[in-house]
Order: C-alpha cells, then structure tokens, then sequence
C-alpha cells in the first residue's frame, strides 16, 4: 500500500498481476500503463520499479475502467507468486501460519516495502495487522482492499476452515460500495475500527497445516534467502551502507564505530536511522557478507581461507559457521552443489 511518505520508487514485480487482473475485470490495462508512462519490459522484470504516485494513479484509473468487478478485489484474489515461486512453496509447505507469516517479511524485501504486515496477539485472539496509522485515503484504501484480498485467499488456501471464525477490520468509513465487501470475502467486517487487520482465533496460529512438507518448505527458504542475499539495495542510507561495504569488503570485520565514522555518523545515529528503515546494521552486515560470499563462490579458484579473511571473519571457521546458518549448507557444498 502506498503510503504518503513514502517518495522511493519501489520494485514492480507484480507488473504481470495488474494485466491479469485487468483482463478478469474486462478491460485492456496497456493504454492505462502508456498514458502514465508506466515501463513493461517483462524481460528485466526483476529490476523493473515504480513510483508511488504513478502507483495510485494506475490503480485509480484501474478502478474506474474496471466495470464488472471491484479492480483491487480481483487484484488482491488474483495475485500469485509467479516470479517468485520459491516464496509461493514455502507458503504452500508451511507447518503453521505463524511459520507462514515470515512471508511479509520477504514481500516487504521483494515487491512492496510499504506492506508491513504484523502479528498481534491478546487473550484468545490474533491479528495479521497492517502497520501504521497515518490517514487513509481513497488510493490508500484501494491497496488496502487488494492486500487483504491476498491474505484471506492465501489464508483460506492453507487453512480452509479458519474463516468461519475470522473477522476483518478497516481504519476507514464504510465506502458507498460497503455492502461488496461481506459479499466478496464472505466474512465479517468492520469499518472505522482502530487498525487494518484478519483477526483469527489465537490458537490458530500454531495449530498444524495439512500442506505441511518440512524438507520442501526448508528448501524453499534457503533459497529465497539466498535471492534476498544477492539483491542490492537501491535507495538510502542501506543502499550507502551496502556500496561502501561492496566497495571496501574489510570494513565488514570492522564493526559500527569504525563504519559511523567513515560515514560521518555518529554510531547512534547510524543505528537509529537503520532502525527507522526497519533495518538492523547486523543485518546489512550478514546480507552483504552473504552476497560477496555467493559471488566468489561462483569461481573454483576462491580460496576459503582468503575469502573468510575478505569478509571480515576471524578465521575460516567463523565464516563456514555463518553461510551455513545463511544457506543451510557449508560452503565447500555449496560451490560443489554448482559444479555439478
């Protein structure tokens, strides 16, 4: 969902959803794309971006074109992991839905930076929340509809009889077409309440799923991480943090006061602003170390004991100890894995 503040351009990899949703609402969505300006290059989707003005300005001409569905409804129920299965395995294979909810976190990495979705739980209820508490406007709660579009069919697709016992709730007032929303998601619903949110019974959360498939679901995690690992930063003080450490690999070993300071910031300061992009400098530090690990990996020639020390690990163990916590195998594995 696009929030106001928000002025980054932000990944696009959903471009082939809105043509499909657009075909199911029973209009051509090219024309719309052309007028904003809107790139469709399916070729390089992965790099593909978007503004966030150009964004609502689709989704409301989206909306207006649309004349025998609910456009962000279809385009909520329409979305799949297409370009990016692995993240649809690991939902389809998850032992709980508390283990299927680490799924935001990547579709926060991956497709929208904007879509904070959090648990929250009190007494014997649980909530899929949508962070933040800014005012809601009309474009605003268009993304929101298709969100939890996507979330009541996902939920319904891994635990069917949990919706006899869940709710949503919207910040905002009913719309004038308040009456499609009971009818298209066939649960309760509540406008004007405190947050945006699926409420379903606590117990839930935990309870196991029929889909369960340990090894698969394992699998499908290494390798979305591994995907997250190698994916730049493209805006701000991450993507900074991110060069110089690409740029100077030593400075990884070298911890936050030696890095503040190469930045001009004070190690506070530093911390701080990571945290208000939802970031960790631990984090960035593992990410980057993963990256630079797969790349030199690639070549046959890389020696470990090298590559450990380029990185920035007291020694090659430390560092064995690290990717196999990032990719669940050594890497000694992992280059032979691509040799073969």
């Amino acid at each position: 969902m696009p929030a106001p503040l928000h002025t980054d351009p932000i990944p696009f990899i959903t471009l082939p959803n809105w043509v499909k949703a657009a075909t199911v609402c029973g209009f051509n969505i090219e024309p719309i794309f052309a007028r904003l300006g809107i790139q469709t290059d399916l070729l390089h989707l992965e790099e593909a971006t978007i503004s966030v003005p150009a964004l609502g300005q689709a989704m409301e001409a989206c909306v207006a074109a649309s004349r025998t569905q609910h456009f962000p409804f279809v385009l909520g129920e329409t979305f799949a992991f297409d370009y990016l299965p692995d993240i649809g395995t690991f939902l389809a294979t998850a032992p709980t839905l508390r283990d299927a909810t680490r799924v935001f976190d990547w579709v926060r990495e991956l497709i929208n930076p904007m879509i904070d979705i959090r648990i929250e739980e009190s007494g014997d209820r649980a909530a899929l929340t949508l962070a933040g508490q800014g005012a809601v406007t009309g474009q605003d709660r268009y993304f929101i509809e298709s969100l939890f579009a996507a979330i009541v069919k996902f939920g319904r697709m891994l635990a069917a009889d949990v919706e006899s016992q869940a709710s949503l709730q919207f910040r905002y007032a009913p719309p004038d077409y308040a009456a499609a929303y009971e009818a298209y998601f066939r649960i309760p619903v509540r406008f004007a309440q405190p947050r945006n949110a699926l409420e379903i019974p606590r117990e839930r959360l935990d309870a196991p799923l029929e889909g369960s498939f340990a090894k698969l679901h394992a699998q499908a995690q290494v390798r979305v991480e591994q995907r997250l690992a190698e994916l730049p930063r493209r805006t701000g003080l991450i993507a900074m943090l991110e060069a110089v450490f690409e740029e100077r690999p030593a400075l990884l070993g070298d911890g936050i006061e030696t890095v503040a300071d190469h930045l001009g910031l004070h190690p506070r300061t530093l911390q701080r602003r990571l945290r208000d992009e939802n970031e960790t400098y631990a984090g960035v530090v593992d990410r980057v170390r993963y990256r630079l690990a797969l790349r030199a990996l690639q070549d046959p020639q890389t020696d470990l004991e090298s590559l450990s020390e380029r990185l920035g690990f007291s020694d090659r163990r430390s560092f064995t100890r690290a990717f196999t916590r990032w990719s669940g195998v050594t890497p000694s594995s992992f280059r032979q894995r691509r040799e073969m």
